[in-house]
């Protein structure tokens, strides 16, 4: 049977939680369902293929949403969920890419993923893929320096094979004069901000063209309490 939406939801609620982080379970969720039902090229039969589209999960403190889609598309059993964080449990409460079926990077550690997938974008428009590269960032992350650099070198370069979401519940320190897109939008890039929710919306924006630079899609809460 086909996974649907519903399906990833109630995986993702049944997961156990980073208790760091409780409330965080569900609000990616939206995103990421899209981009592995619709967008992404990968097969879960052969997820070291290396013309493969890559999903770059930053965000990796609240990776709950992330597991529930994984697992609802068949890259690991749903019953893992039923044990996040244990000892002997592979998903643990920051991914990590040698044990979870399906994840590109080890994350957690804020700051890291963009310039990851700014490299990751590179290489392979070096070696002449048309892969894409699709990295999702929580809004207070951008406070990191090392975005910075990302979001300028990426847009100085044209990295067209570079899409990033930003999950923005309102809980960066410093904010950024105009919004979110318009920090990437004055570095080149193509950018719009959807409903985190509706689904049509995510679609459009992800999969909208952007010719000669790297694109954007502010995925705005304005429902969730803040969290990174």
């Amino acid at each position: 049977m086909t996974a649907t939406y519903e399906d990833a939801l109630a995986l993702a609620r049944r997961s156990v939680s980073d208790v760091r982080y409780p409330i965080v379970k569900t609000y990616t969720l939206d995103p990421i369902w899209v981009l592995y039902d619709r967008i992404l090229r990968i097969d879960p039969a052969r997820p070291d293929d290396p013309a493969r589209d890559r999903f770059l999960l930053s965000k990796g403190h609240g990776p709950s949403a992330f597991y529930a889609v994984l697992a609802a598309k068949g890259f690991f059993p749903e019953s893992w969920l039923d044990s996040i964080a244990d000892a002997d449990s592979r998903l643990g409460s920051h991914p990590d890419r040698t044990l979870v079926p399906g994840a590109e990077i080890s994350a957690g550690s804020l700051g890291h993923g963009l310039p990851l997938g700014v490299g990751l974008a590179l290489g392979l428009r070096a070696k002449g893929y048309d892969s894409q590269v699709y990295v999702l960032v929580g809004d207070a992350e951008l406070d990191e320096g090392s975005n910075h650099e990302a979001i300028a070198y990426a847009g100085a370069t044209g990295l067209a094979n570079l899409h990033v979401i930003v999950a923005d519940n309102g809980s960066a320190s410093h904010g950024w004069p105009g919004g979110v897109a318009s920090r990437f939008a004055v570095n080149g890039w193509a950018a719009s901000t959807v409903d985190s929710t509706d689904h049509e919306a995510l679609y459009a924006s992800l999969t909208e063209p952007h010719p000669g630079g790297p694109r954007v899609t502010v995925a705005a809460s304005t429902t969730t309490p803040h969290h990174a």
